[in-house]
């Protein structure tokens, strides 16, 4: 395939869906978390389990860096903001996450908190060397897929000699969240997962292998997937296969981007800056060990948490918002009382409704949660045509 309709065929989605429903074992039960936010937009989007025969369920995972940030994060960027006259830079979905108080950096900024939208870390770099006479931090987040860029502006910060610039680093690790998901997998509030649609931009970073030892450990299956909606299909396949067949290997589908080793000059970067944290608080997952990573003392200088003495509280969420249950898999959003009504995009009560990789805000965007009836009866799951804007 060359051309990114083709990973949008319609016909061939349904061929897949064919093959995944006959293969697919009526008797047993098939539970797969896809990890990454993109993917559960995708499988939304495209409405791929309307195509999916009732034995399969798919689960949200925690792989939303907006979602999985604590509201004490947020509440230490904007009393730096407030309290201590810096420029804060950050990107947009961070902007509008619920904080303590009824703030959001937004709320906060409109107040008059110097805090700006970025579309880059680079650009909160430029904003630094703009205005020498300012201190300027970066609310650094992400999973590995933007902790590369992270690096190179502390690296290039340092090159310039700039006095005024320091990074939040709010940095998390994928594998590490999958370790304490399956970890957790006997107390109350878990859920049974049989297998593991695998994140894709995270592993152009860190290759496939680093999940081998988790397949092997925790005897599940990862199957690295794509963002199209004929890469989700074949993944979701290609692990039925796998549970059908007793197996627990790491494949992947990927391929076109995503190698063993990933990307190792990405890698060796973000060893020279960056160090394993002792311990992170993720929303939803709670403290989950050596899953983040903070700067290097060599780049000391350019640590806002050491520049600033920053000190993280606790913050508990809101009690009426079901994030922390949705990133752990144990409630879909729909079993949220105030999903679309007290909690939508516009006003939203939880970080997932408002990130862009929210599980809550692909139900809302794409009206999967509306629960409309299903295709007329016929002989096989598959409906014979696609719904209107799903696929081509």
């Amino acid at each position: 395939m060359k051309y990114i309709d083709e990973f949008r065929d319609g016909e061939l989605a349904r061929g897949l869906a064919r093959t995944i429903a006959a293969e697919a074992g009526a008797s047993r039960s098939y539970r797969l978390m896809e990890f990454c936010g993109g993917h559960t937009h995708a499988i939304s989007r495209y409405g791929l389990l309307d195509l999916l025969p009732p034995q399969i369920r798919m689960i949200h995972g925690p792989g939303c860096p907006v979602c999985v940030l604590p509201i004490g994060r947020i509440d230490s960027a904007i009393e730096l903001a407030r309290k201590r006259d810096v420029i804060l830079c950050t990107y947009a979905d961070t902007l509008r996450v619920p904080a303590s108080a009824g703030l959001s950096m937004l709320k906060a900024k409109a107040q008059g908190a110097d805090i700006r939208m970025v579309y880059s870390s680079t650009d909160a770099l430029e904003i630094a060397r703009n205005n020498p006479g300012r201190e300027v931090v970066f609310f650094a987040i992400g999973f590995e897929t933007t902790t590369p860029m992270s690096a190179a502006i502390i690296k290039q910060a340092a090159a310039l000699g700039l006095q005024n610039f320091s990074v939040l680093c709010n940095h998390v690790l994928t594998p590490a969240a999958m370790v304490h998901i399956m970890e957790s997998e006997n107390r109350p509030e878990a859920v049974a997962i049989d297998g593991f649609v695998g994140p894709s931009h995270v592993s152009t970073v860190i290759g496939s292998r680093p999940y081998e030892a988790f397949a092997s450990r925790y005897r599940r299956p990862v199957v690295i997937a794509g963002f199209e909606p004929l890469d989700v299909l074949q993944s979701i396949l290609m692990l039925v296969r796998q549970i059908n067949q007793g197996r627990f290997a790491v494949e992947n589908q990927f391929s076109r981007a995503v190698t063993p080793d990933g990307n190792r000059k990405a890698q060796a970067l973000c060893a020279e800056v960056f160090a394993l944290r002792d311990s992170f608080d993720w929303r939803g997952l709670g403290e989950v060990p050596s899953s983040a990573l903070s700067i290097r003392p060599a780049y000391a200088r350019f640590d806002a948490e050491q520049r600033f003495a920053v000190a993280y509280r606790k913050v508990a969420d809101n009690k009426a918002c079901e994030c922390a249950a949705i990133l752990r898999g144990h409630k879909r959003p729909a079993d949220c009382k105030a999903f679309g009504t007290a909690c939508t995009p516009d006003r939203p009560l939880g970080a997932c409704m408002v990130s862009s990789e929210g599980a809550c805000a692909a139900h809302y965007t794409y009206g999967r949660f509306r629960g409309e009836p299903a295709p007329s009866a016929s002989p096989s799951p598959i409906p014979s045509s696609l719904p209107e804007k799903t696929l081509t």
